[in-house]
C-alpha cells in the first residue's frame, strides 16, 4: 500500500511540473486553446487516444459490455478503432486543419457559424456542448473515483475532489500545451498497463483455451461472433462510440492544433495501433469477469445476485493483478482519465468564454482576457461536474451513452456535410442539428435506459440524414 501512496504522490508531482512547464510556454488565448497551432504528430496521436479512452472505458464499459456479450464486445474495439481513429485521421484530419486556418477558427461551433452563416447554429452547438459535456465529465470523474475506493480504500467524496483539484491545477496553469506534454507519459503508461492487464488476465485464468472453454462454459453465446443482448443491441453500440468521434468536439479540436500534413500522416498510423491495442484489451479482459467475479467471493460488485456493473472492472484488476503491478494499473486508468477530463474540460470553458462571451457578448475582448476567462471557466466546469459526481447518477455507460449521443446528434450531420458539400446549406444544417437532438432526447426519454445507445445511435443518424433534407427549403450557399 505505501507503494501507492508514493507511486501517486509522485505522479501529482510530475503533473504539476509539466503544468507548470507548459504555462511558460502559454502567452496567448491561441497557446492555451491549441498549444499555439503547432503539436506534433505523437502528442497529437496520443492526444487523441488518451481522450478517446478514459476511465468511463476501463471501469463502466468494458465491465458492462463484457459481462452482457462477452467475447463479442471487442467488436466494438474494431469500430473504435477502423472509425472512431484511422477513419477520423484518413477523412477528416487534414481537412480540418486546412479549414481552421481558412476560417481562422478554434471551435467547432466557430466552423458551423463560418461554414453556414448561421449565429444561432453557432449557440445552439455551444449551449450543448456546455450541457451534455457536464454529465460526461462526470462520469469520468465517477469511474476514477470508484478506483480509488477499490486500490486506497479512500473515501468516493474525497478521491473525487483530489481528481478535480489536480485536473484544474494541470490544465490551468498550462493549457492544451500541457495537455500534449502529458498525454505522451500517459500514452506509453496506457500502453505498458494493458499489457501488464492482458498477461495477468490470461495467466490467472488458466490460458486462452481454459477462458474460452469457461465462457463456454456459463453461456455458449458468450464466445459467440454476437453476445446474447443481440445484433441489434451491438450495433448500436458499435455505432454509437464509432461513428460519433468523427463529429466529437474534444476529439476534433486535436487537428486544430496539429502541425502539418506530414505530422497527420504519422499520427494517423501511430493512433490507430494505440486504440487497437488499447481497446482490444480492454474489452477482452472485461469479458472474463463472468470467469472471475462471483456474488459470494466479491459481494461488493453484487446486489441480489445481480452485477453492479460499475463495480466489476475494479474488482476484477484487483482479483486478477498482482500486488506488486497493481500500481502500474492504477496509473493506467489515471492517465487514460486525466487527459479526457483535460479535453472535455477545455472545449466546455471554449464553448463559454470564445463560442459565447466573444461571439455574443464582447466580440472585441481582448487575447489576454480570453485567457484569463479560459482558466476561470475550466475550474467551474470541474466544479460543477464534481458536483453532479458527487449524487452518483445512474450507471456510468448509461451516462456516457447520453452524453455521445446528443453531442453527436448536434454535429454529426451539419460537420460533416459542411466539410465534404458546398450544396447543403443554412437551413439543411440548423435543421438536422436540432432535429437530431429533439429524435436522440425524445427516444432516450420513451425507450429508457436500456435502448440509450440504440436512441443515441438514431439520433445522430437522422441528424446525417435531415442535412440534405432541410436543404432543399434554404438557398444554397457554398
Amino acid at each position: 500500500m505505501t507503494a501507492k501512496y508514493i507511486t501517486v504522490l509522485a505522479y501529482t508531482i510530475l503533473i504539476i511540473v509539466i503544468g507548470i512547464l507548459g504555462s511558460k510556454k502559454t502567452k496567448s488565448f491561441k497557446d492555451f486553446m491549441l498549444g499555439g497551432g503547432k503539436v506534433g504528430p505523437w502528442m497529437t496521436a496520443f492526444s487523441y487516444g488518451t481522450a478517446y479512452f478514459s476511465a468511463v472505458l476501463f471501469i463502466g464499459f468494458a465491465g458492462k459490455i463484457g459481462w452482457g456479450f462477452g467475447l463479442s464486445g471487442m467488436w466494438i474495439a474494431v469500430g473504435n478503432s477502423f472509425l472512431g481513429v484511422l477513419g477520423v485521421w484518413l477523412l477528416l484530419g487534414n481537412k480540418i486543419k486546412l479549414a481552421s486556418e481558412k476560417y481562422n477558427i478554434h471551435t467547432m461551433p466557430e466552423f458551423l457559424e463560418a461554414r453556414f452563416g448561421s449565429p444561432f447554429l453557432k449557440l445552439f452547438a455551444s449551449i450543448a456542448i456546455f450541457i451534455f459535456f457536464i454529465p460526461y465529465t462526470a462520469a469520468v470523474f465517477m469511474g476514477l473515483s470508484y478506483l480509488f475506493e477499490s486500490n486506497f480504500h479512500l473515501p468516493y467524496t474525497y478521491a473525487l475532489l483530489f481528481m478535480g483539484i489536480l485536473t484544474a491545477i494541470y490544465l490551468v496553469l498550462g493549457g492544451y500545451k500541457s495537455m500534449a506534454m502529458i498525454d505522451v507519459i500517459f500514452g506509453i503508461i496506457m500502453t505498458i498497463g494493458v499489457f501488464i492487464l492482458l498477461g495477468s488476465t490470461i495467466s490467472k485464468g488458466g490460458g486462452l483455451p481454459n477462458i474460452f472453454q469457461s465462457l463456454k462454459n456459463i453461456n455458449p453465446k458468450l464466445i459467440s461472433p454476437v453476445g446474447p443482448p443481440g445484433i441489434w443491441a451491438l450495433l448500436s453500440l458499435v455505432c454509437l462510440t464509432s461513428v460519433a468521434p468523427f463529429a466529437m468536439p474534444q476529439l476534433v479540436h486535436k487537428f486544430y492544433s496539429i502541425k502539418d500534413k506530414r505530422s497527420i500522416k504519422i499520427g494517423t498510423i501511430a493512433s490507430t495501433i494505440f486504440a487497437l491495442i488499447v481497446t482490444g484489451i480492454a474489452y477482452f479482459t472485461g469479458a472474463l469477469t463472468r470467469i472471475f467475479l462471483s456474488p459470494e467471493s466479491n459481494p461488493d460488485a453484487f446486489v441480489n445476485g445481480k452485477p453492479v456493473f460499475d463495480i466489476l472492472m475494479p474488482e476484477l484488476l484487483v482479483t486478477v493483478i498482482p500486488a506488486a503491478l497493481s500500481v502500474v494499473i492504477l496509473l493506467l486508468i489515471l492517465s487514460a482519465s486525466m487527459s479526457t477530463l483535460a479535453a472535455l474540460v477545455l472545449i466546455s470553458s471554449s464553448a463559454i468564454t470564445k463560442d459565447l462571451y466573444h461571439g455574443f457578448i464582447k466580440k472585441d475582448a481582448s487575447d489576454k482576457t480570453l485567457t484569463i476567462l479560459m482558466r476561470a471557466g475550466s475550474v467551474f466546469f470541474i466544479l460543477l461536474s464534481i458536483i453532479l459526481a458527487s449524487f452518483k447518477p445512474a450507471v456510468i455507460v448509461t451516462i456516457l451513452a447520453i452524453s455521445w449521443g446528443a453531442i453527436a446528434s448536434v454535429f454529426l450531420g451539419p460537420f460533416i456535410w459542411g466539410m465534404f458539400s458546398k450544396k447543403v446549406n443554412k437551413v439543411g444544417a440548423v435543421g438536422a442539428s436540432v432535429g437530431g437532438l429533439t429524435i436522440c432526447l425524445i427516444l432516450f426519454f420513451f425507450w429508457g435506459a436500456n435502448m440509450v445507445p440504440q436512441a443515441g445511435s438514431i439520433g445522430m443518424l437522422s441528424s446525417l440524414a435531415l442535412v440534405p433534407v432541410f436543404s432543399l427549403f434554404g438557398k444554397k450557399k457554398n
